[in-house]
């Protein structure tokens, strides 16, 4: 296929009719790296698991095995740069006098990472003219570890990676009086940020808790998809 022909092939499977293509673009590695509609999050489950599917149950032994408090869960988290926060014993509401045996322990995981849009097969043109729509989605395990066990926050960066032009951030809280252990969604979509987006920083944080056992927030099918919609400014 020549060049023309596999820019009008890009053009036309992504419905990208009225954006900026310049020709000095290899259309042809372009539409091979499929910038568009895939998700650019690597390693988006690593706990294996699909939102499809209810989360697991936690499986409790018979006896508590008493083992070294710990505040990090199981999974392969290559792709991802994460890190650890282990949260202060809260006694507030123990009145003075009571003798304790156990209290929880908490600690938030957090797991972040940087998608470089041009790496990925995006454009100068299409993102500072078309500013295409940026949708982040994520999935987390409804549970009942505290009444916060999630944090959202993503941004977008310029070309220095540090200048942010558009951010969202969301902190829900958690009805502990319900239990129907599903997976919750969040989701947001950028949409007309502006020109100079390079980088999309995602960043999500989960809480787990220790008490003799280990108990862990779940997530799953994170996503960072770049769709081929042009939005107003």
């Amino acid at each position: 296929m020549s060049a023309a022909e596999w820019k009008k092939k890009c053009e036309d499977e992504w419905s990208l009719q009225g954006a900026p293509m310049p020709d000095s673009l290899d259309w042809k590695s372009v539409y091979e790296a499929k910038p568009l509609g895939r998700n650019l999050l690597k390693n988006p489950t690593p706990h294996g698991l699909s939102k499809d599917v209810p989360p697991p149950e936690p499986e409790l032994p018979e006896v508590p095995r008493h083992g070294p408090p710990r505040f990090q869960p199981d999974g392969d988290f290559t792709g991802w740069t994460t890190s650890t926060e282990v949260l202060p014993y809260d006694t507030s509401g123990i009145p003075e006098g009571v003798v304790v045996c156990y209290l929880p322990q908490y600690s938030w995981f957090s797991m972040e990472q940087v998608v470089d849009l041009k790496t990925e097969g995006l454009w100068d043109e299409l993102l500072d003219e078309f500013q295409p729509e940026i949708v982040i989605q994520d999935w987390y395990e409804e549970s009942q570890v505290h009444e916060s066990i999630y944090q959202l926050h993503v941004k977008l960066l310029g070309a220095d990676k540090t200048t942010v032009i558009s951010e969202y951030s969301v902190n829900p809280t958690e009805d502990l009086s319900m239990y129907s252990h599903n997976w919750k969604e969040v989701s947001h979509v950028f949409s007309g940020y502006g020109p100079g987006v390079r980088y999309v920083h995602f960043l999500h944080r989960l809480k787990n808790k220790f008490m003799v056992e280990f108990f862990p927030t779940l997530f799953a099918c994170s996503s960072v998809i770049v769709r081929p919609v042009k939005t107003s400014t």
